[in-house]
């Protein structure tokens, strides 16, 4: 196993930060409702929640999911770490393809709404190998699945004057 330093030292980060024109209360609520995740995950990743669906998110709830990466099929077991509504909330991989993976959601009020942060830190196995493959697909694929849900939002929540695109 190896050490906190180690995994540091392999460590990518992934942030992205997005407007979303409602109030942050109900941003947060859609963001802690895990059916709402197969909603913001592109389809290529055949991606879903085996949990039950309404289940109450809160500091140490598990959530089980299957998804395939690279067609490869997977299983991921993720543990809500923080949860301080309406302000944040944190999961860390407990099983996955990851060698470690934790995700923050920030929400902040702005005056366009609600300004949401996502950031991700995570590190892969396999060594060098794993970086290779970081270089080669997966930081594309990160990037294509967090691109997917940036527009998946902007369709889900359009600006209170505009007309949503179905």
């Amino acid at each position: 196993m190896a050490t906190e330093k180690q995994i540091m030292a392999r460590l990518y980060h992934l942030e992205r930060l997005q407007v979303i024109p409602r109030q942050r209360d109900d941003v947060f609520a859609f963001f802690a409702t895990a059916a709402n995740l197969e909603t913001l995950t592109p389809a290529f990743l055949r991606f879903n929640i085996v949990t039950a669906q309404s289940m109450v998110i809160r500091c140490g709830t598990l959530i089980d999911y299957k998804l395939h990466l690279l067609r490869i099929p997977l299983r991921w077991r993720t543990r809500i770490e923080v949860f301080e509504p309406p302000y944040r909330f944190a999961d860390r991989q407990i099983k996955g393809p990851y060698y470690y993976w934790y995700h923050v959601h920030e929400f902040h009020r702005v005056a366009a709404g609600t300004l949401m942060l996502d950031r991700v830190e995570y590190a892969l196995p396999f060594g060098p190998l794993g970086r290779l493959m970081h270089r080669l697909v997966v930081r594309r694929m990160l990037d294509r699945i967090f691109d997917y849900r940036y527009d998946r939002l902007n369709t889900l929540f359009p600006p209170h004057n505009a007309v949503p695109v179905a």
